[in-house]
């Protein structure tokens, strides 16, 4: 069943993108993630298309999301050395930021740095891969009553209006019920409507598409502006590195109350202490039925370094890693 609160089911989501993304058009290499965005618009979960071989030269830069400063300096580094002020752009900001960019990027192995004649020079180890295809933004509402569909109806057109995602989509919940046609003729009809059913929990075909998106990319022989490829790409970045599975770290996997529940193919969070899914602002030290584990559980004869909480981590960080993997092998789970 679905776990308790819009949180538990945008996790379902997620997990049913990674196995059946792209659910009217056929299977597409893709990773996920969630709660990312603008300062103006925020998206419950992202999809992000990606090209296999490029992906896997991306994944030669490290596990973690390189930044917008970052990709400023690894973007443009040079194939030879270069004086770092003549090698990158203007960033529109001192360059000192840039200068401290330099040494960061060195510090993580994405570049070469060396100093010359009193100056940083740097170069490129490899190029930086355009490993990005398509982004997808998928509204999460379990429950579509008419406020919800007058509120998400505005936030959809304003995603089809700006035309920074190539897709947006509407996920709600059916569970046997037709959804109401007047809600959903509320929607842009630009916004693709998915129906999930996560009764039995998530598998490929937990879900069935009401209505199918426009492609909000940019017309043949048009491209988007400069500045709204680079955020898409930050997006990206970001969603790499955090993926949807990183939920523990705005939580307290080291409550001994904190479990991992399987909702079909997808685990879920679960607090034993209040037999629900709880969401991240609930699971928190503030918590009154927080206990921490006893210090006894991270030292002494635990066979995980750092505990049982510390093990849900790396379960989760596992899972991660191999959907990562089979975008660059080719597999399917």
């Amino acid at each position: 069943m679905t776990p308790d609160a819009e949180f538990g089911y945008e996790l379902l989501v997620c997990r049913y993108a990674e196995l059946a993304w792209h659910p009217s058009e056929g299977p597409r290499p893709a990773i996920v993630s969630r709660q990312l965005g603008t300062a103006e618009r925020r998206w419950d979960t992202v999809v992000i298309e990606v090209d296999p071989a490029a992906f896997a030269a991306r994944r030669a830069f490290g596990e973690r999301t390189i930044d917008s400063d970052l990709l400023h300096v690894v973007r443009n580094a040079p194939a030879e050395w270069a004086w770092y002020r003549d090698a990158l752009p203007h960033p529109g900001y001192p360059w000192r930021y840039v200068r401290q960019a330099v040494h960061r990027a060195a510090g993580r192995d994405l570049i070469e740095k060396r100093r010359r004649n009193n100056r940083i020079q740097l170069r490129r180890k490899r190029p930086y891969p355009e490993w990005v295809q398509r982004i997808v933004a998928i509204e999460n509402k379990p429950d579509l009553d008419r406020s919800a569909a007058d509120r998400l109806a505005d936030q959809l057109a304003h995603d089809v209006e700006t035309g920074l995602a190539d897709e947006a989509w509407l996920a709600t919940e059916t569970t046997g019920d037709r959804v109401e046609p007047a809600l959903l003729r509320e929607m842009p009809v630009e916004a693709g409507i998915l129906a999930t059913d996560f009764a039995d929990g998530v598998d490929a075909d937990a879900a069935e598409v009401a209505w199918h998106p426009s492609d909000l990319a940019p017309a043949e022989r048009e491209r988007r502006a400069p500045d709204a490829e680079t955020l898409r790409l930050e997006i990206a970045e970001r969603a790499y590195g955090k993926g949807w599975r990183s939920f523990h770290d705005t939580m307290r996997p080291d409550c001994r109350h904190f479990e991992l529940r399987g909702e079909g193919r997808a685990l879920v969070p679960r607090c034993a202490a209040k037999a629900k899914s709880p969401t991240a602002r609930e699971c928190s030290g503030s918590c009154p039925k927080f206990s921490p584990e006893p210090p006894q559980w991270r030292t002494k004869g635990w066979p995980i370094e750092g505990g049982p909480g510390k093990g849900l981590e790396l379960v989760l960080d596992r899972r991660r890693d191999r959907a990562r993997d089979r975008i660059v092998d080719g597999e399917s789970e």
